[in-house]
């Protein structure tokens, strides 16, 4: 049933969230029956700033001159605020060799990952920095941090870099000390999240996510997979009226407060299926 099917970070994080959604997103392909949030159309305007935001950096480290990229944005003050902070941070300007909007996939546990990565920078024999731009709000707790840290993007992405990005080093292997993770948060230019890596925390998450993968394909998709304990997400989430988890959506400026933006950001918009820009 998984044949040929590429488990991205959006995808297992879902099933790490509710195991009933991943089953009506992914293998029932179910219609989003119900918002996500009270307030759709803001829902729906942030999203698409976050994808025009991650194609305007897309197109900047490509080298084409911000003055035109900027000419593109209107009169959107988000964006043009997350525009002006990151040119005033320069957050990309780390040396090295660049591999912007990159793909990496490895097979593990007989079932292939996939993340597309915003940028790499890597100086070789010195560090491998991998940057992810988001437009949510910052984590501003340890526990928020943290909720970040566990998170299958933060997992797999630094995994798949040593997994299978030797030839972005030369056909040199990444050793995990050298490889660490940058959030870089558009609301928030001077404070981004840093997240290490080393061969313990590699090591760990290799056996994590074959867990994971392994049990996921294990299970009958003829019957009904079980709900979240966490019923807060269920306020977030198109399939709760399917779950008989309420019909009200929740309200989007309580998701930021929860620590929550981040799930809705990936859910409604996966990143990693964001299209090359065509010149």
């Amino acid at each position: 049933m998984f044949e040929g099917f590429q488990f991205s970070q959006a995808s297992l994080q879902d099933y790490g969230d509710c195991p009933r959604r991943f089953q009506l997103r992914y293998l029932q392909e179910v219609a989003w029956p119900a918002p996500q949030v009270d307030s759709m159309l803001e829902q729906e305007r942030h999203l698409q700033r976050g994808q025009a935001f991650h194609r305007m950096v897309q197109q900047y480290l490509l080298g084409i001159p911000d003055g035109l990229i900027s000419r593109t944005i209107g009169e959107d003050e988000d964006l043009v605020r997350w525009w002006e902070h990151y040119l005033a941070a320069d957050p990309a300007g780390t040396a090295g060799q660049r591999y912007v909007e990159t793909t990496l996939t490895a097979t593990l546990a007989g079932y292939r990952l996939v993340a597309k990565y915003d940028l790499v920078v890597i100086t070789p024999g010195e560090q491998a920095l991998i940057f992810d731009w988001k437009t949510a709000v910052r984590p501003d707790t340890p526990k928020k941090v943290d909720a970040l840290f566990a998170r299958m993007q933060t997992r797999i992405y630094r995994y798949l870099l040593v997994c299978a990005g030797a030839h972005l080093n030369g056909n040199l292997p990444i050793p995990p000390e050298q490889v660490s993770m940058r959030y870089w948060f558009a609301e928030d230019p001077d404070a981004p999240v840093d997240f290490a890596y080393d061969a313990t925390q590699y090591a760990a998450d290799e056996q994590r996510l074959k867990e994971v993968l392994l049990e996921l394909t294990a299970r009958d998709p003829g019957q009904l997979w079980e709900l979240t304990p966490v019923e807060r997400r269920c306020a977030y989430c198109p399939y709760r009226s399917l779950c008989e988890r309420g019909e009200e959506a929740g309200v989007l400026a309580l998701a930021e407060e929860e620590g929550e933006g981040a799930a809705l950001e990936a859910f409604d918009l996966d990143f990693d299926q964001i299209a090359e820009i065509a010149f």
